[in-house]
C-alpha cells in the first residue's frame, strides 16, 4: 500500500472506532418528503409465469436456494443473522466491529449475506405483479418487516459491507416498483403508513452508510462500482431527503469514472474474471436503464464501453453458449428477473445489449429473449427483438490487446467451429489483484460447441483455504508450472504478492495457419530465474494445434505441463500420448517431454482433477500432467489433433 492508502485506512479505522460511541451514525432519520418518487422502470410481463410462481411458492414455503444449498428449509421468514450453512449465529454488536472474515465468528459469510441481498423479495413482488395473488405481496411485507426487526441499524453483519447494502437497495427499488410504488396497497391505512415510513427510514440509513464507507484504493474494484450503483438507484428512486440530490450526483460521477477506469477500451474488465465482467455489465445496464427512465441516462463513452464489454463476451462464447470460467466467480446476480430453465447470465446480457445497441450479432449470440429483458424493456420488447434483422456469419473480435485475450479458430458460429481463447492478460486489477488467477498463457479449447480444454472455475472464497488456493493456482490451468510453484505468489484469499507479467509477442488470427506467441516473467523470481515463452499454432485445415513451450533457464528445474478436460471427456493414456473422447468431439495429444504423463481425477493428494461450475460445488474431471526434469533452456512441443467422434451422445 502507498502512503495515501495507508492514511485512508487509518481514517477508516478511526471512523469505525468513533462509531462505537455514536459518532458518524444516524441518530434520527429526517422525515422524508413524499412529494416525489422515481419514475417506473420495470414493466412488461413474463412468458414463463409457471416457473416464477414455483419460485415464489418455494420462498413462501421457506425453501431457499443459497449457493450449493438447494431447497433448504430456512423458514419464512428466515433467521437473518444465522449462517444457513454452518448454523453459526453471528453476534449482534456494531456491524463495523465484526470481523466477518473469521469463520469461527460468523460462519461462511457468503451464505450469511446472500439471502439478505433480498433477491427473493423481488421474486415475491414479481409473482404478485404477474398473478395478482395477494399472498405474494403479503409475503413481501412480512419478509421486510422481519429483516427490519432482526437487523436493526447499525447492528450485526448486515451492516458491515457497503456492497451488500448497495445490492439490497437495488432489489428494494425493484420490489417497491413492482408492488405498486408509493401508491401500493401495502402502504394504505395506519399500519401501511407505518410500514412505508419504516422502509424509508432504512433506505436513508443504507444510503448514509454507503456514503461513509466507499471501497477505495486497492479495494476500488467492482465493490466500488456496486456501491455507486446502490447509492445512485436509491437516490433516483427515493429523492426524499435534502442529501438525495448530492448522493445522486456523487454516484453518477463515480459510475461514469469507474466505467472507464475498471474496463479497458477494447472491452475487458480489468479484474480478469469473466463472471465479474458480467456483474459490472449488469450494473452498468441497470443504472443506465433506471437513469433513462428518470430523464437522464449515462454518457456516450459509458455506453460505448458497455458495448465493447458485450463484444468481448460474444467473442468468448462458443456456438454452444459456453463461456470460459476465467478468474473468480461467485454466482451473484444483482437482481433476479428470469426463472426459465437453462437461463444464462451471459446470453441475457447479450440480449439486453442487442436491444440497447440494435446489434443483430448480439441477438444471434443470445439466441432468444428472456423474461429479464421482457421486464426491463416492457411490452414492446418482443417486437423490438423481432425487428432486429438476421445477422450474417459470425466474425468475432479476435484480439483484445489491452485486456490481454486472443482467439484462434475457424468456422465461428457453426457446428464445425473451433474456438481457442488464450490468456495473456495481467493477473488482476489494482495492487491486490483480488479476483485474478495464476493462469498466464493458459488457454481453453472448444469444438463444435463442446468444451474440451477448460478453466476449472473458483469453488471457494472466504473458507476452505486449501481449495481456494488450488482453484486459482497455476496447476489448475492449462499452462506450465515450475518447481511446483505458482506463477504469482498468493498473499491471502483476495490478495497476491509477486505477480506474473504477461506480454504478447505476436498474434495472427487469419488464414489457414494461425498463431499466438507470448511470454511471462512469473518464474524469474526464482533463485535461478526461469522465463516461459509459449507459441500456439492452429492449422485450420488439419485441425491441429501445436503448442511450443520454451523454458529459459541455466539450472535444473521440475516442470509440470497441466491439461484440464471438461466433465464429458474420457481420457486414456495410449502409446505415451493421450486419447480424449468427448461427447461428440475427440482429441489426440502427444508431448515431446516423453511418456511421463500422470492422470488425476478427483484427487486430494496430489490436488488435481476438479471443476467447479457453481460456487461451493465441485466435481471430478480428468487432469493430465506431463512431468519432466530439465537442466538449462528446454523446449517442449505438444501436438493436439481435433477430431469428431466422441464416446457418448448428448
Amino acid at each position: 500500500m502507498g502512503v495515501p492508502e495507508i492514511l485512508w485506512r487509518v481514517q477508516q479505522m478511526a471512523q469505525k472506532k468513533a462509531s462505537k460511541v455514536g459518532f458518524g451514525l444516524v441518530a434520527k432519520v429526517p422525515a422524508p418528503s413524499l412529494a416525489r418518487f422515481g419514475a417506473p422502470f420495470v414493466a412488461g410481463a413474463p412468458q414463463d409465469v409457471a416457473a416464477l410462481r414455483e419460485a415464489a411458492d418455494a420462498v413462501l414455503a421457506g425453501r431457499w436456494n443459497v449457493f450449493a444449498m438447494k431447497g433448504m428449509n430456512l423458514g419464512f421468514p428466515p433467521q437473518w443473522n444465522r449462517d444457513p450453512k454452518t448454523g453459526t449465529a453471528a453476534p449482534m454488536k456494531l456491524g463495523k466491529a465484526i470481523d466477518y472474515r473469521r469463520e469461527s465468528v460468523v460462519g461462511d459469510i457468503k451464505y450469511l449475506w446472500e439471502p439478505s441481498r433480498h433477491l427473493e423479495l423481488v421474486t415475491l413482488a414479481l409473482a404478485w405483479r404477474a398473478t395478482g395473488e395477494q399472498r405474494y405481496a403479503a409475503g413481501a411485507r412480512l419478509l421486510l418487516e422481519s429483516w427490519f426487526d432482526q437487523c436493526p441499524y447499525p447492528m450485526g453483519v448486515h451492516w458491515t459491507s457497503s456492497l451488500e447494502l448497495a445490492v439490497r437497495l437495488l432489489n428494494w427499488a425493484f420490489a417497491w416498483q413492482l408492488l405498486g410504488g408509493a401508491d401500493s396497497a401495502l402502504f394504505k391505512g395506519e399500519e401501511g403508513t407505518r410500514f412505508q415510513r419504516r422502509w424509508l427510514d432504512n433506505i436513508y440509513r443504507h444510503c448514509h452508510f454507503i456514503r461513509g464507507y466507499f471501497s477505495r484504493h486497492s479495494s476500488a474494484n467492482n465493490h466500488l462500482f456496486g456501491e455507486y450503483m446502490g447509492l445512485f438507484v436509491a437516490s433516483v428512486q427515493w429523492p426524499c431527503w435534502p442529501e438525495s440530490a448530492r448522493w445522486e450526483a456523487l454516484a453518477r460521477r463515480g459510475l461514469e469514472v469507474e466505467a472507464l477506469k475498471q474496463n479497458t477500451e477494447d472491452g475487458v474488465n480489468r479484474e480478469q474474471a469473466i463472471y465479474y465482467q458480467h456483474e459490472v455489465m449488469d450494473m452498468m445496464l441497470l443504472c443506465h436503464h433506471i437513469g433513462l427512465a428518470n430523464g437522464a441516462g449515462f454518457s456516450a463513452p459509458y455506453l460505448e464501453r458497455l458495448e465493447r464489454l458485450a463484444e468481448f463476451v460474444a467473442a468468448l462464447m462458443d456456438v454452444g453458449g459456453n463461456v470460459p470460467m476465467t478468474g473468480d466467480a461467485d454466482d451473484a446476480q444483482m437482481v433476479r428477473l428470469s426463472y426459465e430453465g437453462g437461463w444464462s447470465p451471459y446470453r441475457s446480457l447479450l440480449a439486453s445489449c442487442a436491444l440497447l445497441f440494435q446489434r443483430s450479432d448480439f441477438k444471434r449470440k443470445a439466441g432468444a429473449l428472456d423474461d429479464k429483458n421482457r421486464w426491463l424493456f416492457g411490452a414492446d420488447a418482443a417486437a423490438r427483438w423481432q425487428a432486429l434483422p438476421t445477422a450474417g456469419a459470425e466474425q468475432p473480435v479476435t484480439a483484445f490487446p489491452q485486456g490481454g485475450y486472443f482467439l484462434l479458430g475457424k468456422d465461428f458460429g457453426t457446428p464445425d467451429e473451433v474456438r481457442v481463447v488464450i490468456d495473456c492478460a495481467p493477473l488482476g486489477y489494482l495492487s491486490i489483484a483480488a479476483h485474478g488467477h495464476a493462469d498466464a498463457l493458459s488457454f481453453t479449447l472448444s469444438a463444435g460447441g463442446e468444451e474440451l480444454l477448460i478453466d476449472p472455475g473458483t469453488y471457494a472464497y472466504h473458507t476452505q483455504k486449501m481449495w481456494r488456493d488450488y482453484f486459482r493456482s497455476t496447476a489448475a490451468h492449462n499452462t506450465v508450472q515450475v518447481d511446483r510453484q505458482d506463477q504469482s505468489e498468493i498473499g491471502g484469499n483476495f490478495m497476491w504478492l509477486k505477480k506474473a507479467n504477461a506480454r504478447l509477442l505476436s498474434h495472427q488470427a487469419d488464414g489457414a495457419v494461425q498463431h499466438f506467441e507470448g511470454e511471462h516473467d512469473g518464474y524469474r523470481r526464482l533463485a535461478d530465474p526461469v522465463g516461459h515463452r509459449r507459441r500456439i499454432e492452429f492449422d485450420a485445415t488439419a485441425g491441429m494445434l501445436v503448442v511450443t513451450d520454451v523454458l529459459e533457464c541455466r539450472g535444473e528445474h521440475d516442470i509440470a505441463l497441466h491439461w484440464q478436460f471438461a466433465e464429458g471427456c474420457t481420457v486414456t493414456v495410449a502409446g505415451g500420448g493421450l486419447r480424449v473422447n468427448g461427447r461428440r468431439q475427440s482429441l489426440a495429444m502427444t508431448c515431446s517431454s516423453g511418456n511421463d504423463v500422470e492422470l488425476l481425477r478427483g484427487s486430494d493428494v496430489p490436488l488435481g482433477g476438479w471443476i467447479s461450475r457453481q460456487f461451493d460445488e465441485k466435481s471430478p474431471i480428468s487432469t493430465a500432467v506431463w512431468h519432466a526434469r530439465i537442466a538449462g533452456t528446454t523446449t517442449f512441443v505438444t501436438h493436439i489433433r481435433i477430431g469428431h467422434g466422441g464416446t457418448r451422445q448428448e
